[in-house]
């Protein structure tokens, strides 16, 4: 069997009522005209929505597939013990030219008893933003179910939103149950639990090209929200450069920000790791040195490298700015 390397996929585009264009113009996605594209699934196994391979001998084949005949090698022997066939993450680039709708995920017990599926606990990374761009998580108050009830059903709901000005390279861990939306003008990169279950609590009023509302969950939601309060919602971290930064740990992912200069380079080696790695690259130019080639990539590329690689050069082009993302366990 021919040994495997840095896997591309071809992007799964979704036209969201809140869509926009900075998927092209920032990111370079190619874009169908005149469709309103929210969201980039950049490696996904979402049933119906399975990525399929772009690039080298295993072109067309998806990542269902790959898992099914090489298990371990590509996700790692540990990630294969705990999650079989089913590939653990979904990774999203989402451009929101309006407000997302005000929501929240299930946990993984909600969200098996009700849906048979998994929860979902994720993270965003601000690539880029306009003006004065607002992301909403957490409250901004204790508040005990009660007192949201009372909000949602007085149309006040956002009066109780902890509310942040958007800068680039935010980074914010959305754990279940914590109430969150993005708002308008975010370009940002979602890594989360591969699940698509999401309850909508409030979506501004908005209506459909048919003068119809979006589907609201309220009554589901209520069980699934965390109502605590945190003072602070918005992750801190050191972002030196030419080395990888930590930015999340948790049980379902770890995410690390690499920022290399111009003419850097960074040896990685991975072989205690025992997962795949993934990388979103978000700016620049790279070149990925490893045992049996090299593969290039630039923004808007995300690379599935499977755990059997376990030393990788990652050698900038250009000033480079890159996730990546693994299962600890």
């Amino acid at each position: 069997m021919a040994n495997l390397y840095p896997l591309k996929f071809d992007p799964i585009l979704k036209e969201r009522i809140w869509g926009g264009n900075k998927l092209n113009t920032v990111l370079g996605k190619k874009l169908p005209a005149n469709k309103k594209i929210g969201e980039s699934w950049e490696l996904s196994a979402v049933e119906g929505d399975i990525s399929v391979v772009s690039n080298g001998f295993l072109k067309g084949n998806d990542l269902q597939e790959l898992i099914e005949i090489y298990m371990g090698d590509l996700v790692g022997e540990k990630v294969y013990e705990k999650y079989g066939d089913e590939f653990p993450l979904l990774i999203k680039l989402i451009d929101a030219s309006d407000d997302l709708s005000i929501q929240v995920h299930p946990n993984d017990e909600l969200a098996q008893k009700r849906h048979d599926s998994f929860g979902k606990t994720e993270m965003w990374y601000v690539i880029g933003h306009d003006k004065d761009a607002k992301i909403y998580v957490g409250f901004n108050q204790p508040v005990d179910k009660d007192t949201y009830v009372k909000h949602l059903n007085d149309g006040k709901l956002t009066d109780l939103l902890n509310v942040e000005t958007s800068a680039k390279g935010d980074t914010f861990f959305i754990p279940s149950g914590r109430i969150h939306a993005i708002g308008k003008g975010n370009l940002l990169a979602e890594i989360q639990q591969t699940s698509n279950i999401t309850y909508r609590m409030y979506d501004w009023d908005r209506v459909d090209d048919n003068g119809q509302p979006r589907e609201l969950h309220t009554e589901l939601a209520v069980d699934a929200i965390d109502y605590s309060f945190q003072p602070k919602y918005k992750t801190d971290y050191e972002a030196k450069e030419n080395q990888s930064n930590t930015l999340v740990e948790c049980p379902y992912f770890t995410t690390n920000l690499i920022k290399l200069n111009k003419g850097k380079g960074l040896e990685t080696d991975y072989a205690m790791l025992d997962s795949f790695v993934i990388y979103i690259v978000l700016q620049g130019d790279v070149e990925l040195s490893f045992k049996d080639g090299v593969e290039s990539a630039k923004a808007g590329d995300t690379l599935l490298l499977p755990a059997t690689m376990e030393q990788v050069t990652v050698s900038a082009k250009s000033d480079t700015e890159i996730l990546e993302v693994y299962v600890k366990l």
